[in-house]
């Protein structure tokens, strides 16, 4: 496994395997690796002849400067986790590297856009799409992997690719959790041992809610799932949202869309440490 840091050692590399005919799958991250993204890279491997693994902390996504400063970074073992996982290179640029200037670029697909992370965090999906989009040109990946943990981002890079018409097939992989039913995310390991404790509710409730929904209506669905985990000491709902799968509006009845999700945020603890999980009702 190699590591590359700039764009044109990269490329080089990629072209000999593309001149070979080998099929080249991307799986983007921002580091701070678990088991997650390891899944994606091994799926990546069984898919293609080459994999790349980005791992870049992207400094447009974030619209709280505290929390891209909190971000965990830790290169050197996200090295040993994917050359365990058998990628074959992992590119790491710099900030510079990335942009050498400003992406004046701007991305709005509304409404996957413009709802849920993407009224809360202003800013931030067209951070994803400037760094994804800037990912795709530079790597010219036939499958790009990402986790279903981000659910909304999922459809955002979807319209995107539409849009851009790039020829990348977009590879959705199902959510990993820890035993507890914790998705795993990088942000976990900013949690204490007692946040780690009640972490889990969120999930547990989200579980419960889908036997509840078999006899409650929507509305009444949403208040249960608000107020019991608003209800752990601990843990706050910034937003719960019940929306048709494809376009990510809310819905008022569990017949109004074929298929039906459930996108929660939440902050545990004391810094707070912000959560995100989903579940599908139908």
């Amino acid at each position: 496994m190699k590591v590359f840091h700039g764009i044109v050692e990269l490329q080089n590399e990629l072209f000999g395997a593309r001149k070979q005919g080998k099929t080249i799958g991307l799986v983007p991250t921002m580091g701070a690796l678990h088991e997650g993204h390891a899944s994606l890279v091994r799926k990546s491997v069984a898919d293609n002849d080459v994999t790349v693994v980005s791992v870049f902390v992207n400094p447009t996504q974030f619209n709280d400067k505290k929390d891209l400063q909190s971000y965990p970074r830790d290169l050197d073992s996200d090295v040993r986790l994917l050359e365990g996982c058998g990628a074959d290179y992992v590119f790491a640029p710099s900030v510079e590297e990335m942009y050498p200037t400003p992406d004046t670029r701007h991305f709005e697909f509304p409404p996957v856009s413009t709802v849920m992370e993407g009224a809360h965090r202003p800013g931030h999906f067209n951070g994803v799409c400037q760094v994804v989009s800037r990912l795709f040109y530079i790597v010219r990946p036939l499958r790009a992997y990402f986790g279903e943990k981000d659910w909304q981002q999922i459809a955002v890079v979807k319209a995107m690719v539409k849009s851009l018409g790039l020829a990348v097939e977009i590879i959705e992989c199902p959510i990993v959790r820890n035993s507890d039913g914790l998705a795993l995310s990088s942000r976990n390991g900013l949690l204490s041992d007692k946040e780690l404790a009640i972490a889990p509710k969120i999930y547990e409730t989200l579980r419960l809610s889908v036997e509840y929904a078999k006899t409650h209506g929507v509305g009444e669905t949403h208040d249960m799932v608000v107020g019991s985990i608003n209800a752990v000491e601990g843990l706050n709902v910034e937003y719960f949202s019940i929306v048709d799968g494809d376009t990510l509006l809310d819905v008022d009845k569990w017949e109004s869309a074929p298929h039906v999700v459930g996108c929660i945020t939440v902050f545990c603890g004391k810094r707070p440490v912000r959560l995100i999980d989903h579940i599908k009702y139908k």
